[in-house]
């Protein structure tokens, strides 16, 4: 656990703002998609986007570069088939719908794979991910979600932009994800769950609060018990 004083917040609203590949999902996507698809070299891009020696944006729109436009339809197969949702998500979404807690999906994955997985739990409406353009040779990613004047990181689906859309003063703000693209929003938020280590790394290191969690039933019992916030 990173700083304490959950008691001591002003009373807030809470949104909870939860990333996909490794998250919602137990795998990683892009790198089961990587692994299956790509050509050798994709995992020097990888290597380069995890030591934030290139920007989110760049090294995604690199590696699907690797890969020619007419694998799309494999692609999305290939995801259906191999994706694991996390244990608990489905009580999950029934909490937060019940609490009427505002939910959005900040992916840093790629439309069209991230809405088939979506689309059975009608969350589509609350997604926020990275965009496709199949006109070319190989896949182009787009940006509908780029970083607003206050980032500079090039994050791609840039979620502490996403963040910031919604005031400091009235919301209290819970970030969930595992990776790097998890990193800056983690860094504003007012609660982490991280259930990965690099997260939970990161937010050790950064004195962020925060917790570990393996299955979205965990969430719910902390988000429950936080008297910092008002659950309607």
């Amino acid at each position: 656990m990173g700083k304490s004083g959950m008691t001591s917040f002003a009373i807030k609203r809470p949104i909870i703002f939860c990333d996909f590949d490794g998250t919602i999902t137990t795998k990683d996507n892009i790198i089961a998609i990587m692994k299956q698809f790509a050509p050798p070299g994709w995992e020097s891009i990888k290597d380069d986007i995890l030591a934030e020696r290139i920007s989110i944006r760049s090294g995604v729109g690199q590696l699907f570069r690797l890969i020619p436009v007419e694998r799309k339809q494999e692609i999305i197969d290939f995801v259906l088939t191999q994706a694991e949702i996390r244990a608990g998500f489905s009580s999950f979404l029934a909490y937060v719908r019940e609490k009427q807690i505002p939910l959005k999906i900040v992916s840093g994955g790629i439309d069209f794979f991230v809405q088939p997985l979506l689309k059975p739990y009608s969350l589509l409406d609350d997604l926020y991910c990275n965009g496709s353009d199949f006109n070319g040779s190989t896949i182009t990613i787009t940006w509908p979600h780029s970083c607003d004047q206050h980032c500079s990181n090039e994050c791609g689906c840039c979620k502490p932009s996403i963040l910031r859309q919604y005031p400091d003063e009235e919301y209290y703000k819970i970030v969930i994800g595992d990776s790097i693209t998890d990193l800056q929003a983690a860094k504003i938020a007012d609660e982490v769950f991280a259930c990965d280590e690099f997260l939970l790394d990161k937010c050790r290191e950064l004195g962020l609060t925060h917790s570990y969690f393996s299955d979205f039933r965990e969430v719910i019992e902390k988000v429950d018990s936080n008297k910092g916030v008002s659950i309607r």
